[in-house]
């Protein structure tokens, strides 16, 4: 998308969806302007956004705690952050990175109204920052929606002085404006794509992918979100697979988790300077465990949902350690220390143990190791097979890396069981290519299923081909006449 967007394209949305932003395309776009279309600059973007984050919350937490003990405390856990936190703020997926951005500049701001420094600029700014991370990733709701609520609220409580009217609910048309102007990517958007802008955003992607009814549903949620979340908020997991890490300091990170989620509870009932910066942290930990447990991104185990409280954690943590050191003296600085360790012990357990590496992938069978591609992109260029298909996480690395000399379309399942949806197939224009080209080759990867059904259907087609396997890539090439997906009723799900 970064590349299309230099060559002139405008997309107002991820390839193929009706939600989520390109705003994160657009700062790649920049990078690759600067520095050219290279893999390192995609991760050189993250790190930066994540870095303007943590500048971000380092303020908040200043001024919301009136401590800079805490503020540095807490960016030091989230420099060095559980390994589901490193994920996903260097590999992009979307705007995972702006909803943390942005929810961090609305807390910022709706704080400093609540102080009492309630001037044009920040109305503007916490609107626009509320409206803009919306359109980018509705998940940054979770900090913005508390952010904007405790800023309306503050303009309700501010005093109107006699004879100015009704300049209270100016600061809410401003607001409201401003808001509305951060969205208008998105409205344009829902105008050109109709109800399905809407749909997606309530999760209809990934609706109906738990068994049961309502009941049964809820159950798994609410499981999922004690189980599965919260061991991956805690750095006990990797978000994609069910395996403890470093288990020998496991404990103690169980331990000290718990025990801030606890103490952060029990603060609540504090009625001093920091409860405006609290309850907004707590009303972001509640909005998400609503949302996770009353629609259908619930369905999701990954914890992948469960950033924007990977900065909750990280405040209340600060929080305690400056408390506790107050009362028992430097010691309790080994704290956070021993988080920190924890983190970093466990990303590079994670990192070391490649494949898969630290991945986004949470079905094993789409952890391929990437590390092949490029004698793939020199196999394919050696026998001229420029065009076919193979599978969502082929598809678009393979155009990257070899600059769209290869286009390879996504029309092939990656589940074993042979589902397969038409989502996968994002970009017309390479499927348009791969639809006019008379050479089609196939590319599929660690799916004995698919690979059967390839060979029996082009077997009984009467098409002759060979086979590469280079790694855990598969190819089928030299095929005597180009083969369209639709013509092997092979490759359907069995019923």
């Amino acid at each position: 998308m970064a590349k299309h967007i230099l060559q002139g394209e405008h997309p107002l949305f991820f390839y193929g969806q009706a939600y989520m932003g390109s705003l994160d395309a657009l700062l790649v776009a920049g990078g690759f302007a600067l520095f050219g279309a290279q893999v390192w600059v995609v991760r050189a973007v993250q790190a930066l956004l994540f870095g303007a984050t943590l500048t971000l919350w380092h303020r908040f937490c200043e001024e919301g705690f009136g401590s800079r003990a805490i503020a540095n405390t807490a960016v030091l856990l989230l420099a060095i952050p559980p390994v589901f936190l490193t994920l996903y703020t260097t590999s992009t997926l979307g705007g995972y990175g702006e909803a943390l951005f942005f929810g961090s500049l609305s807390l910022l701001l709706a704080l400093q109204i609540a102080r009492g420094k309630p001037t044009l600029g920040r109305w503007v700014g916490l609107g626009l920052s509320t409206g803009i991370g919306f359109w980018s990733f509705p998940l940054s709701l979770i900090l913005t929606g508390p952010a904007w609520l405790t800023a309306a609220a503050a303009a309700l409580r501010l005093p109107v002085k006699p004879g100015a009217g009704n300049r209270r609910w100016r600061r809410f048309i401003v607001l409201g404006a401003a808001t509305l102007a951060g969205t208008l990517p998105w409205i344009i958007g829902w105008i050109q794509m109709g109800a399905a802008a809407l749909e997606e955003i309530g999760g209809s992607a990934i609706a109906g992918t738990l068994p049961g009814g309502a009941a049964s549903v809820l159950s798994i949620r609410l499981m999922d979100f004690f189980l599965f979340g919260l061991s991956t908020l805690l750095g006990l997991r990797p978000s994609w697979e069910l395996r403890w890490l470093v288990p020998v300091m496991l404990p103690i990170a169980l331990v000290l988790g718990l025990t801030v989620i606890a103490f952060a509870a029990g603060r609540l009932r504090l009625r001093d300077a920091a409860r405006p910066a609290r309850w907004m942290l707590a009303g972001s930990a509640v909005s998400l465990f609503m949302v996770y447990l009353l629609t259908p991104f619930g369905n999701d185990p990954s914890g992948r949902y469960f950033l924007p409280l990977g900065l909750v954690m990280a405040a209340f943590a600060a929080e305690f350690t400056i408390t506790a050191a107050s009362r028992f003296g430097r010691a309790a600085y080994v704290l956070p220390i021993l988080l920190a360790a924890y983190q970093a012990a466990g990303t590079v357990e994670c990192a070391l143990r490649n494949p898969p590496g630290i991945t986004t992938q949470f079905d094993p069978v789409a952890q391929v190791d990437q590390r092949d591609l490029p004698e793939v992109i020199a196999f394919l260029r050696l026998h001229g097979e420029t065009r076919g298909y193979t599978n969502y996480w082929v598809s678009f690395p393979l155009a990257f890396l070899s600059r769209e000399e290869f286009i390879f379309t996504a029309r092939l399942p990656y589940h074993e069981d042979l589902r397969y949806t038409e989502r996968d197939d994002r970009y017309p224009p390479y499927r348009n290519l791969v639809e006019n080209a008379k050479r089609i080759a196939y590319i599929t990867t660690k799916n004995p299923a698919l690979d059967a059904a390839l060979e029996s259907g082009f077997s009984r087609l009467g098409v002759d081909y060979q086979i590469e396997q280079i790694g855990d890539f598969r190819i089928y090439y030299g095929l005597s006449r180009a083969v369209r997906p639709e013509e092997l009723a092979e490759l359907r799900p069995p019923p």
